[in-house]
């Protein structure tokens, strides 16, 4: 490689040494980090093939990375460009997973506060909920559960923020949903991420 760029480019060994390799074992690392990341999400979704492929390109990027800091094992710039590349690649890896908003999440509320509201505004969407009365420590409370597309989810924290300030809430990723109540629904044939759980209380 470095053959090509000092041949073909005119670029000194020095500055090869010192730039490019740290530059390109950077965004190597940005890469096969963030398509690991995607690829966790399309395992989570039962996406075998989709994950398979993308597991095949995650380990030829880190294969070609790891190459060339064996070949030039004395660059100390190398060894700082490797781990920066890798937490790059994480932030990036989450900024992709938030965009792509793929799968469906499963949300449950529960809340001493009246749901008519809330049971509305998930009729005229269509989204699909059930809810039971429940009992806690704080006393009488209602427990609602609702299955939703994880681009909507915003939607719905919205609602919950203005209307249940005081609820409390946990968001889980779902691997399949039974829509009809007879066949399973798999995932989508389509490109994008997601993978949350979270849980929030004020």
């Amino acid at each position: 490689m470095e053959e090509f760029f000092s041949e073909s480019l005119g670029i000194s060994g020095e500055a090869f040494r010192i730039i490019i390799l740290p530059l390109l074992i950077f965004f190597a690392r940005i890469l096969d980090v963030s398509i690991n990341t995607i690829r966790i999400i399309f395992v989570m979704g039962g996406r075998r093939g989709t994950s398979t492929i993308l597991g095949f390109f995650e380990s030829l990027i880190w294969l070609l990375a790891i190459g060339q800091i064996f070949q030039h094992i004395d660059n100390v710039y190398s060894y700082i460009a490797y781990p920066a590349g890798f937490a790059a690649g994480i932030y990036v890896g989450m900024l992709i997973e938030e965009k792509l908003a793929y799968g469906k999440v499963v949300v449950r509320l529960i809340t001493q506060e009246p749901l008519a509201p809330l049971l509305q505004f998930l009729k005229e969407r269509d989204w699909r909920y059930s809810f039971v009365d429940a009992e806690s420590a704080r006393g009488q409370e209602q427990l609602l559960f609702c299955v939703i597309k994880r681009e909507s989810l915003p939607v719905l924290l919205n609602q919950f923020s203005m209307n249940y300030p005081n609820g409390f809430y946990t968001i889980e990723s779902v691997k399949s949903a039974n829509e009809t109540g007879i066949l399973t629904e798999e995932a989508p044939r389509r490109w994008p991420g997601s993978w949350l759980a979270s849980i929030k209380r004020k």
